[in-house]
C-alpha cells in the first residue's frame, strides 16, 4: 500500500474514534499500536518501548507535575483576590480600568502557575461579576479574562514549553527565557485595544464613580497583595535566568513559594494540599499517557515514510521557505480549534521539526509561535478549553454564544501579535541569546 493510501487510512481512524468520544490517549496510541503491527510486526513494539523508557528517564519530567501541584495550591491560597482588589483600586478611575487590571492579574497568574485554566477560573469568579456589576459590556468582560487565561501556557513556567522542549531536544530555560517578551507583546497589543475601544465607546468599559475611587494611602496599602506573587515569580523564573536552579530544580522552588502563599493566607490545611495532590496525580496521569501514545504515534507514522511525503507536500507550497511556514501555522490553528494542545504538539512536532530546522529557522522561535498558537486553540470555538471553564462559572444569563462571540476581536489582536514575532523574531529571541 502507498505511503499517500497509508495516511489518509491511518488519520482517517485517528477521527473516527475520536468523534465516537473516546480519549485522545488511548486512540493515538491504540491506532497506531495496530498500525505498527501490520506494517513492521511485532518487532517494532521494542522499538515504541525504547522511546518511552528514554523519555521517562529525562529529569525534565519531573517539572511537570511540580508546577501542576504549584498551581493548584495556588489556586485556593486567596492570592487571586487581593490581586484584583489591588488592581481595582488603581485601575478603577480609568476607562476600561478593570479590564486592564484583570489582564494584568492574568499575566502575574501566569508568571506563577504555568497553565492555562487557572487564571481563567479565578478571574471569571472574581473579576467578572466585579466588572458586569459595574456596567461593563459582557462581550469585553468576557473576551479580557478569556485572553488573559490563555498566558498561562505562554508567560514562563508553561507546562507545554517542558513538553516543546522534552520533544525536539531544546533547552527548557531558552524557551522559557523566549516566553517573556512575546508575553509582554501580546499583553501591550490587547492592552492597546482595550483602551482605544473604551475610549471610542466609553459605554462599553465605564470608569468608576468618583465617590468607588480609592485614596493614595488605600492604594499604596493594597500594594502589599503584590509581594507574595513577585516572590514566586522571582524563586521560579529568577532562580533559572540567574543559573541558580535548572527548570526542574525551579518547579521544585516554585512549589515551596506556593506552600509558603498558603500558609500565609492561612490556607495551609490538610483538606488543600490532599485535593490539589489528587488533582496533581490525575493531570500529570493524563500527560503521560498522552505522552506514551505520542510515542507510538512517531514510531508508526515515521516508519510508514511520513518524512518523505510531508517533505514533498511542503515542498509543493508555494512562498518558499515562509510559505512552509505560514503552512504550519494554519495547520495548527486548525487543529487547536478541535484538539488537545498537547496531543496536537505530539501529532505534529515529530514531523514539522526536520523541515524547521533543515529551513534554517530557529527551533527556539518556531515553538513560540507554536505556544502562541495553542494558547489561541485554548480561547477558540468550539472545544477550546477556556471556553468550557468560563461557562462552568459565569452567571445564568451568559450563553456560549456570548462567550463564543466574545473572543473574536481579542483572536484577531493575539493574530496580529503572532504576526509581529514572526517578522521581528528578536521578539522572542533576543532573551535566550542575552542570558544564554
Amino acid at each position: 500500500m502507498s505511503i499517500e493510501a497509508l495516511t489518509l487510512l491511518f488519520f482517517g481512524a485517528l477521527l473516527f474514534f475520536l468523534i465516537l468520544g473516546l480519549p485522545l490517549a488511548f486512540v493515538l496510541g491504540g491506532v497506531s499500536v495496530v498500525f505498527l503491527y501490520f506494517t513492521w510486526g511485532f518487532d517494532s513494539f521494542y522499538m515504541v518501548a525504547s522511546q518511552i523508557w528514554g523519555t521517562m528517564g529525562s529529569f525534565t519530567l519531573v517539572a511537570i507535575p511540580l508546577f501542576v501541584f504549584m498551581a493548584m495550591v495556588l489556586e485556593r491560597t486567596g492570592v487571586a483576590r487581593d490581586l484584583y482588589r489591588m488592581m481595582h483600586l488603581w485601575c478603577g478611575g480609568l476607562r476600561g480600568g478593570l479590564a486592564l487590571g484583570t489582564l494584568g492579574i492574568c499575566a502575574v497568574f501566569a508568571a506563577m502557575v504555568g497553565i492555562s485554566g487557572a487564571a481563567v477560573v479565578a478571574m471569571g469568579t472574581i473579576a467578572l461579576p466585579s466588572m458586569l456589576e459595574r456596567g461593563y459590556d459582557k462581550n469585553m468582560a468576557l473576551g479580557v479574562i478569556n485572553t488573559g487565561g490563555g498566558w498561562g501556557i505562554l508567560i514562563p513556567p508553561s507546562i507545554l514549553m517542558i513538553l516543546y522542549a522534552l520533544i525536539t531536544g531544546v533547552s527548557v530555560g531558552k524557551m522559557f527565557a523566549a516566553g517573556i517578551m512575546p508575553g509582554v507583546l501580546l499583553m501591550v497589543l490587547t492592552a492597546i485595544y482595550i483602551l482605544v475601544r473604551s475610549h471610542l465607546q466609553p459605554e462599553l468599559a465605564p470608569a468608576l464613580p468618583k465617590e468607588e475611587r480609592a485614596s493614595w494611602s488605600e492604594k499604596f496599602r493594597a500594594l502589599r497583595a503584590v509581594l507574595l506573587p513577585i516572590g514566586v515569580v522571582v524563586m521560579v523564573l529568577g532562580s533559572i535566568i540567574g543559573g541558580i536552579t535548572t527548570p526542574t530544580e525551579a518547579a521544585a522552588m516554585g512549589v515551596l513559594g506556593a506552600l509558603i502563599s498558603a500558609a500565609v493566607y492561612r490556607q495551609f490545611k490538610w483538606s488543600v494540599l490532599q485535593e490539589a495532590a489528587i488533582r496533581t496525580f490525575k493531570l500529570t496521569g493524563m500527560i503521560m499517557w498522552i505522552l506514551f501514545a505520542a510515542h507510538a504515534f512517531s514510531a508508526a507514522y515515521q516508519s510508514m515514510g511520513a518524512q518523505e511525503l510531508i517533505e514533498s507536500m511542503m515542498a509543493m507550497i508555494p512562498g518558499g521557505p515562509w510559505g512552509i511556514i505560514i503552512a504550519m501555522m494554519v495547520i495548527v490553528f486548525l487543529l487547536a480549534m478541535v484538539l488537545d494542545p498537547v496531543g496536537i504538539m505530539l501529532i505534529t512536532l515529530p514531523v514539522f521539526m526536520p523541515i524547521v530546522e533543515s529551513l534554517g529557522f530557529d527551533p527556539i522561535w518556531f515553538g513560540i509561535l507554536f505556544v502562541i498558537n495553542m494558547e489561541i486553540g485554548y480561547m477558540t470555538p468550539p472545544f477550546g478549553f477556556n471556553l468550557f471553564y468560563l461557562k462552568g462559572i459565569v452567571p445564568p444569563g451568559i450563553t456560549m454564544g456570548d462567550i463564543y462571540r466574545s473572543i473574536i476581536p481579542f483572536v484577531l489582536v493575539e493574530i496580529v501579535g503572532l504576526g509581529l514575532i514572526m517578522v521581528f523574531p528578536e521578539i522572542a529571541t533576543w532573551l535566550p541569546d542575552l542570558f544564554f
